[in-house]
């Protein structure tokens, strides 16, 4: 839960007012395309919470070839919507964004997998995204956002579409902030919300998450603050189990991780990758990444990005959205974002080669990048 965006979901949706107004709507099916190989789907699953349509976006390989990125919704996307998926059976990766994000949020890093033999599913969670970022902090989005990623699954592993080109026994999910939270709870991990409390104690200074847990506590009529985090821990099975087995590891970056401690994470066994940024000021590394890797296996995947802020993880920006939200877009000086999402998706694609592939009997084709 990072608490301190309501401010910074704002700016990122005055960025897509600008976009959506600058630019036309057009069919994805009418689009242009450009990467080779790569083919894109937008498709509706059901909202286990809401019971109302969920939009996803899917990537996946193809033998189809293009000669300019698809213009959509602000973004350059390297794929081309509506081609034919490639006869083949692929492992799957499920995308979490963060609070306040969108499903083509991660587009560079969907197209990077799918373009290597994967398919790739991004969701739009409902009520914590652009368009409608209103359920920040609520139950129905901190514990509606695992089983909306398990709701997604499910329709792609029953869809007569996608059910005979992916894999079931090879699947893992990629999140970034509250999409690495989101990644925990689906393997297993149990949040305290309590935490905050104590977060909040030792970090005073960070008045957009702490005055957002105060503003949580008042607006639900709550007698105090422990009584809102103890009646939000309450609320984790509402929905169903959070967890799902069936997702075999998790690349997670800047993770939200302040809610959990050494026995929430106890149930997590499946291998997990942490990239984060060393100068997060919106989650520190100190009380997220950091804590994370200090309560996780020896051994666990980590990748530091030296200097750059959290939104390092999001792709460079339109112009339009550069100029309307300068916070999210702009890095520190000396941080190359295009630089880094090469390093990132790299790493992200050896990461689910070695967990969903490899074990699986396939290799490494030989013309492929080498992650350093």
């Amino acid at each position: 839960m990072s608490l301190c965006a309501p401010a910074i979901s704002r700016a990122w949706l005055r960025a897509c007012i600008v976009l959506l107004a600058l630019l036309p709507t057009v069919p994805a099916t009418a689009m242009p395309a450009h990467a080779a190989g790569t083919g894109l789907a937008t498709i509706e699953a059901r909202d286990p919470v809401s019971g109302a349509p969920m939009r996803a976006h899917v990537f996946y390989p193809t033998a189809a070839r293009a000669d300019a990125p698809a213009g959509i919704g602000g973004y350059q996307v390297d794929a081309t919507p509506g081609a034919a998926i490639a006869r083949d059976r692929y492992p799957l990766v499920l995308i979490s964004h963060g609070q306040g994000g969108e499903s083509l949020g991660h587009h560079d890093l969907a197209t990077h997998l799918a373009a290597h033999g994967f398919v790739v599913a991004a969701v739009e969670h409902p009520r914590d995204n652009l368009r409608d970022p209103g359920g920040a902090g609520q139950p129905e989005v901190l514990f509606g956002r695992p089983r909306q990623i398990s709701a997604l699954l499910d329709h792609l592993l029953q869809a007569p579409e996608w059910r005979d080109r992916i894999d079931p026994h090879r699947i893992g999910m990629a999140g970034f902030s509250d999409g690495g939270y989101t990644g925990l709870v689906l393997l297993g991990a149990v949040p305290r919300f309590g935490r905050y409390l104590g977060y909040c104690r030792r970090q005073s200074q960070d008045r957009k998450t702490c005055d957002f847990v105060d503003r949580l506590v008042e607006d639900g009529g709550h007698a105090s603050a422990e009584a809102f985090t103890r009646d939000l821990d309450g609320e984790l099975h509402r929905w169903g189990a959070p967890a799902d087995a069936r997702i075999r590891a998790a690349f997670l970056m800047a993770p939200t991780s302040v809610p959990f401690d050494a026995d929430g994470l106890a149930a997590v066994t499946a291998p997990v990758f942490v990239a984060y940024a060393e100068q997060d000021r919106i989650l520190p590394p100190a009380e997220n990444a950091g804590h994370l890797l200090a309560l996780l296996p020896d051994g666990t995947g980590q990748l530091a990005v030296p200097d750059a802020d959290h939104w390092v993880f999001l792709p460079t920006c339109p112009a339009a959205m550069a100029q309307a939200a300068p916070t999210i877009c702009t890095d520190p000086p000396g941080v190359d974002r295009g630089a880094v999402h090469a390093r990132v998706n790299a790493r992200a694609l050896a990461f689910f080669r070695e967990t969903l592939v490899s074990q699986a009997g396939a290799s490494a084709r030989p013309e492929d990048p080498q992650v350093d």
